[in-house]
């Protein structure tokens, strides 16, 4: 039995690590990367004594206790990561608000805390008194859901940095799960000044001590280095017979994380309409920047939201060095600064960094003077954009993939918005029933 996954980021990786474990040999387990190191959207780089992560501020946390657990084990065990407690903020103005937001209002100034204390009673009546339907578009349902006093001054605004296009293009159905409702009494406590607290599932989490998110990576990989293919992206896929030939070499079972709306080219045998709604999926790049500070200790901070168009481009900084004192050397620190771009469009260059720094400058976040360099990544394939047609394409995709006996997985293998601890246990799931099958004597 001859098993291909197609990818080695931490989707890739835990299935072939979980495969393995499972009673699978090393030998019949082929991983395919076209990057030269493992690890996909949790890579990590070290430079002149700073380590940031390359796609965005990572945590481990989850509601999954054994996945958490089985993420440290892989890395090192408990010992070899940092535990902290969440310390989020937004910076709205020259205040800094506790997040979440509507668990915050006292932090507002006192005509902005009435307006969101208003729109929220209003729309928690409609949806409550009323039994209002959720909108379908993001826009909509914001206001559906926090009012539009919280809708204006920090979730629109906010989300249109991360988003780049209009938030009626965007589908609602996707951010219900992923946004906890707070109680009404909560909101009303916060706005006289009883402080709530929310996303208590965020509420610690762990870092790796050392080589920043990739750590964890590199742990999975750790056991499964012999059979990953470095610097060999799949040229070709094609179907043969009860197989699957990758690349000229024959394959009982393939198991892709590549992105859909590249997998046309790869798969010649892919129907027309298939492949165009393959293409058709939306997504968002990420930009990142490591700015290192001539600064002895920031403050006790994890990360802050950046909601307003004056304080530049970048809509989430992460206070990186807080996670781990590894991240950078003694006497400074950093920060790691996110920017979303459209997917289809060229990455933007030098202006960009520019804009970035003025922004967190004016933010109140830097001063000028103490940045001693910057450094730049970016990720083609960060956020699955959910428009109105994602539903559709994305079911037409997996059902004719599926049909095939190809199997997608992964954030973008499946166009599913997962955190990393979702993409383990989503990769867990897959090898117990794969292991299954293979017990079972069948693939197909």
């Amino acid at each position: 039995m001859k098993i291909a996954i197609l990818g080695a980021g931490l989707s890739g990786l835990s299935l072939a690590r979980f495969l393995s474990e499972g009673g699978v040999p090393l030998e019949s387990l082929t991983l395919f990367e076209g990057e030269s190191v493992p690890g996909g959207l949790c890579r990590s780089k070290r430079i002149d004594g700073f380590t940031y992560d390359l796609a965005g501020g990572h945590i481990l946390f989850s509601k999954d206790a054994g996945v958490a657990q089985w993420m440290r084990d892989c890395a090192g065990g408990d010992g070899a990561f940092e535990r902290r407690r969440r310390q989020t903020k937004i910076r709205f103005g020259e205040r800094w608000v506790h997040y979440p937001f509507e668990n915050s209002l006292c932090d507002l100034p006192r005509e902005v805390n009435f307006e969101c204390v208003a729109g929220y009673v209003q729309a928690w009546h409609r949806r409550s008194a009323q039994s209002s339907a959720p909108p379908d578009d993001f826009l909509g349902w914001i206001r559906w859901r926090f009012g539009e006093g919280i809708a204006e001054h920090f979730m629109t605004p906010y989300n249109e940095k991360v988003w780049k296009r209009p938030l009626e293009e965007i589908a609602s159905d996707w951010v219900a799960d992923r946004v906890p409702d707070a109680p009404i009494e909560d909101v009303l406590r916060a706005a006289v000044g009883l402080r709530t607290e929310g996303y208590t599932h965020q509420a610690t989490f762990h870092y790796p001590r050392e080589g920043g998110f990739q750590a964890i990576t590199d742990g999975v990989a750790s056991t499964l280095s012999a059979r990953i293919r470095l610097d060999t992206p799949v040229e070709e896929l094609l179907r043969r017979g009860e197989g699957w030939r990758v690349n000229d070499e024959e394959f009982d079972l393939v198991v892709s994380t590549i992105p859909l709306d590249r997998l046309p080219a790869l798969l010649p045998e892919t129907p027309p309409e298939v492949a165009e709604a393959m293409t058709a999926l939306e997504y968002n790049a990420l930009v990142c920047f490591l700015v290192a500070l001539d600064r002895a200790q920031h403050p006790d901070l994890s990360w802050v939201y950046l909601p307003h168009h004056g304080q530049g481009p970048a809509n989430r900084v992460t206070y990186l060095s807080n996670y781990s004192p590894c991240n950078a050397p003694e006497g400074a620190a950093s920060l790691l600064v996110e920017v979303t771009c459209p997917g289809s469009a060229a990455l933007p260059g030098a202006e960009l960094e520019r804009d970035t720094l003025a922004g967190l400058a004016a933010a109140g976040l830097i001063e000028p003077g103490e940045v001693r360099f910057t450094d730049r990544s970016a990720a083609s394939h960060a956020y699955v954009v959910f428009d109105h047609g994602h539903a559709q394409r994305r079911r037409a995709a997996l059902d004719w993939l599926e049909a095939q006996g190809l199997i997608p997985l992964g954030r973008f293998g499946r166009y599913e918005y997962d955190n990393s601890d979702q993409c383990v246990l989503k990769a867990r799931d897959l090898a117990r029933r794969l292991l299954e099958r293979i017990d079972a004597g069948h693939m197909r």
